[in-house]
């Protein structure tokens, strides 16, 4: 938003301003530092809609007699008119719209930064410069073009009344034909502003004119028609820590180019998007980075073992949580399945989620069968080293020869039993996550898959997405995994993808949501 301290004091000289006609940024820029004009020529009256007029209001008085008139009519010699006197009602009226012009406009930026303020991502973010952009410069369509000039990322372009195929076309006309390629490549005249294009046959535009002087690019021309524009009106955008980001583009369906007070309002606007943007490049950036090292913590294939399919689905939230899962061949063909989640986010969430992870899979390698041992070892283990955190987690003990499951959960949300004649959740005991209590311990339960049967492990970020309450939130996901279509019913990987369209359908797992920092884990054990 824009820092203009509220007793700063706007000083006009009536004949200048009369003379002249001043915008928002004329007045902003001769406002001396100490919050006085650089010329000033009127006394300070009354205040009109929160700034001081020069003019001086005309006092209410009654009719002149003849002689006050006649006496009036014929000024003193030594009299002197002052600036103010000489002003007429017409040029005080002016210079009041003047005035109310610029609280318009100061109060169209204020709205407008804030409106920005308050995007929470980057794409949010830049969609809402898109469209501010736009309004202020009077066009309805218009591109923006991320690309950070260290190199780092992230690049995107995104559109405005734009589709994607709309935005291929427009990539492919070289950079050099167009005002915001020509910023892009960074040459040291691109400063962007309005281009427009001749009509055919007709000469280019001379420089300087607003338009190319020379020859339109026949591609640019192609594309111009196909889409429907005459017009375009380019800025880069250069943050002061950062260097060059982007540049964004508005095009107009006729040929036409915005006023000077539309230059002026979006050069304002877009010097402060452009801080705003910065910003939310580096939030961007740590949290892929983030999310590249949560990856990275997980397996990177699942183990291929006789008797059993696997697969699994990992979302991680935007500020990186804690959920795991893991799938791990043990002795004697057996396998063990994990899943857990630990209490917070970010870097410390997911630096611990890997610290129990990797002990877990030690227990299991020692003491598998025995889901409650593996987990009772990783509640001592918690305790001793990191008594301020908590976890939830669910070992499961499989023999896919035998179609055998042993499993021990520790808070955590129950397994969903995924079959032809039956769809049904797993009735597990009762048991507080990992590092609550003193002395953790809950008994087993063994289950027994039939034939085509697929066990489903999940953390319980899928049902906080939802936005519903727990009990709804389980309802929903036992109804999506009873519909999952017969065709999918053989392949793990389907049913996840079909589970996750379902029960979270109005978002995709990695876009914000209801509860947008929550992870989502998914593993599913198809067994032959």
């Amino acid at each position: 938003m824009l820092d203009i301290d509220p007793r700063v004091r706007v000083d006009v000289d009536p004949l200048m301003a009369a003379q002249h006609d001043l915008g928002v940024c004329d007045a902003i820029w001769r406002i001396a530092p100490g919050g006085k004009a650089d010329a000033m020529s009127a006394p300070h009256l009354p205040k009109v809609a929160g700034i001081d007029p020069a003019v001086t209001a005309s006092a209410q008085t009654t009719a002149p007699t003849p002689s006050s008139t006649s006496a009036s009519t014929a000024p003193s010699a030594g009299a002197r008119t002052t600036p103010a006197q000489a002003v007429t009602p017409a040029a005080s009226s002016v210079i009041q719209d003047r005035l109310a012009g610029m609280v318009s406009d100061l109060t169209t930026l204020h709205e407008l930064t804030e409106r920005l303020a308050r995007a929470s991502d980057l794409d949010s973010s830049l969609r809402e410069f898109l469209r501010a952009g736009a309004a202020l410069v009077g066009a309805r369509r218009g591109l923006v073009v991320l690309e950070p000039s260290d190199g780092l990322g992230p690049s995107t372009t995104i559109g405005l009344g734009l589709g994607r195929a709309d935005l291929g076309h427009i990539e492919t006309v070289p950079r050099s034909a167009t005002s915001y390629g020509r910023i892009l490549d960074g040459l040291p005249d691109a400063h962007g502003g309005s281009e427009v294009l001749p009509e055919p046959g007709t000469a280019p535009a001379a420089p300087g004119a607003g338009g190319y002087a020379a020859p339109v690019d026949p591609r640019h021309r192609e594309v111009a028609a196909r889409l429907g524009y005459a017009a375009s009106y380019a800025l880069p955008l250069t943050a002061d820590a950062t260097g060059r980001l982007g540049a964004a583009v508005w095009l107009y369906d006729e040929q036409a180019e915005p006023s000077e007070r539309q230059r002026d309002l979006v050069g304002l606007y877009v010097r402060h998007a452009a801080e705003h943007l910065a910003r939310m490049v580096e939030v961007d950036r740590s949290r892929t980075r983030l999310a590249t090292v949560a990856e990275e913590l997980l397996p990177s294939r699942l183990p291929r073992i006789p008797g059993v399919q696997l697969a699994a689905r990992h979302h991680t939230g935007p500020r990186g949580g804690g959920d795991w899962y893991d799938a791990l061949p043990l002795p004697e063909g057996a396998m063990g399945l994990a899943v857990g989640s630990v209490t917070g986010s970010g870097p410390s969430a997911v630096a611990a989620m890997g610290r129990l992870r990797a002990s877990l899979r030690a227990y299991a390698v020692m003491e598998g069968e025995d889901p409650v041992a593996v987990l009772s070892d990783l509640e001592l283990l918690m305790r001793l080293t990191e008594p301020a955190r908590s976890a939830t987690a669910l070992f499961a003990y499989c023999e896919p020869a035998a179609r055998k499951i042993i499993l021990a959960g520790a808070g955590h949300t129950p397994p969903l039993l995924i079959g032809e004649r039956r769809t049904e959740y797993v009735e597990t005991t009762l048991s507080a996550p990992l590092g609550m209590l003193a002395c953790w311990e809950a008994p087993s339960v063994e289950i027994e898959p039939a034939p085509g049967e697929t066990v489903l492990l999940y953390t319980d970020g899928l049902l906080r997405r939802t936005g519903d309450p727990m009990d709804r939130a389980y309802a929903r996901l036992h109804a999506a995994a009873a519909g999952v279509p017969r065709s999918a019913r053989e392949d793990p990987a389907a049913i996840c993808d079909h589970i996750l369209r379902t029960v979270l359908p109005d978002e995709d797992p990695d876009a914000p949501s209801t509860d947008p920092d929550e992870d989502v884990v998914l593993l599913a054990a198809r067994f032959d």
